[in-house]
């Protein structure tokens, strides 16, 4: 499957926020969005009025971005999000919170999204018992996630929950660090998404 292989920091930039998507980086003085806040390129300073559809846009490929997701499988989110009953754009929200590689970024087990995807893709981890090593399988409520490794990375991976001790814990599931475990309580709901989305927009882009 293709995937984005180019600067993560070039993308906070483009999308005007930080994503936190190099991990421990982004939080200091070496990230590239406190440096340079303004989009990449040489236009990047240049002020330009953005229309209604610009905003759409934007709004869409951030939280791509945030979630690592593609066109494609994007796309196919928001429409079985059309078809469930609810409220579509927090539904949407909340299947990609969903996704297993998320989950592992949301415990505090890895400290980025690359590395959490890395981690699943490697089958160390367990989904009520059944090794899954598919980034993108989503969770549900009740399920028992464990993460089962060799030492190294069960090093890597407590260092990794002490660098993210500070980070705010979703309250939908219960984590023990101690036997790098989680539980998923409850769905999320689209308050305890940790960034600022204005998921109407992207309604409003699809629909047209």
């Amino acid at each position: 499957m293709a995937r984005y292989t180019g600067p993560s920091c070039r993308i906070c930039r483009r999308e005007g926020s930080k994503l936190f998507l190099k991990g421990k980086r982004c939080g200091t003085d070496k990230c590239s969005f406190n440096r340079r806040s303004y989009a990449p390129g040489q236009h990047g300073q240049r002020r330009t009025k953005i229309s209604d559809y610009g905003l759409q846009l934007r709004e869409k490929q951030k939280v791509k971005r945030i979630y690592g997701v593609l066109e494609r499988q994007f796309r196919k989110y928001f429409h079985e999000s059309a078809r469930a009953k609810g409220v579509t754009g927090e539904i949407l929200l909340q299947m990609l919170e969903r996704r297993l590689d998320n989950v592992i970024l949301r415990t505090g087990f890895a400290v980025s999204l690359p590395q959490a995807r890395q981690i699943v893709r490697y089958g160390h981890v367990t989904v009520n018992g059944r090794k899954v090593d598919i980034p993108s399988f989503l969770v549900h409520k009740e399920d028992s996630i464990q993460i089962k490794c060799k030492d190294k990375l069960v090093k890597l991976i407590k260092d990794n929950l002490e660098i993210t001790q500070e980070r705010i814990k979703p309250s939908w599931m219960g984590i023990d660090a101690a036997n790098l475990k989680a539980e998923i309580k409850n769905l999320p709901a689209r308050d305890e998404v940790p960034f600022a989305v204005q998921e109407q927009l992207i309604v409003e882009l699809y629909s047209k």
